[in-house]
């Protein structure tokens, strides 16, 4: 169990010294949605700053404690609290973005089961960053992307685009594969 104000605390202390706490939606907004899933949304920083460039935001995670911060902090967006791999709104988003290393914070062995259940709300991309230095690779996330219907279209080693060259994280980008690809 997280303390989403604690959580929330260490992002703001990060903002105020003059880092950018943004990367990840500055990231996802260059693909020009209009919706966003924010899958794993912790205390909602990525959705709430996506929400900000009137984009519609959906957050969602398992996390009540992190959900209750997201509410305080954005009431106008919508927060679900539900477990990503049981997820179902019953609508695509242009992006599905999983923000802060989601898929190393589910039980090992049930990564394949979180992507099947974000890939279901993805309209063109899924945008993943992880650390690689856990045990999850990211040959392990394309073949789960793959068994979802998705491809790998692009891979980089950080959210401002650097050249992934191996390495201990990746942002990987796959989207749905269409007929006849």
């Amino acid at each position: 169990m997280w303390n989403g104000a604690e959580y929330q605390a260490r992002f703001d202390e990060l903002a105020a010294s003059g880092m950018d706490v943004h990367g990840e939606a500055t990231f996802v907004r260059a693909y020009g949605p209009k919706t966003v899933l924010d899958a794993g949304c912790g205390t909602g920083r990525v959705g709430i700053e996506l929400a900000k460039h009137g984009i519609e935001v959906v957050g969602v995670d398992v996390d009540a404690s992190m959900l209750a911060t997201a509410r305080t902090r954005a009431p106008d967006v919508e927060w679900v609290e539900s477990d990503l791999a049981a997820l179902d709104l019953g609508k695509r988003f242009d992006v599905v973005v999983m923000a802060g290393n989601v898929p190393l914070f589910t039980p090992p062995g049930t990564q394949n089961a979180l992507v099947a259940g974000v890939a279901k709300h993805v309209g063109e991309v899924l945008v993943a960053g992880f650390g690689l230095d856990r045990g999850y690779t990211v040959d392990e996330y394309d073949e789960h992307c793959a068994n979802a219907g998705l491809r790998l279209v692009e891979r980089y080693a950080t959210w401002d685009r650097a050249e992934f060259r191996g390495g201990d994280y990746a942002v990987s980008v796959h989207s749905r594969n269409r007929p006849g690809e």
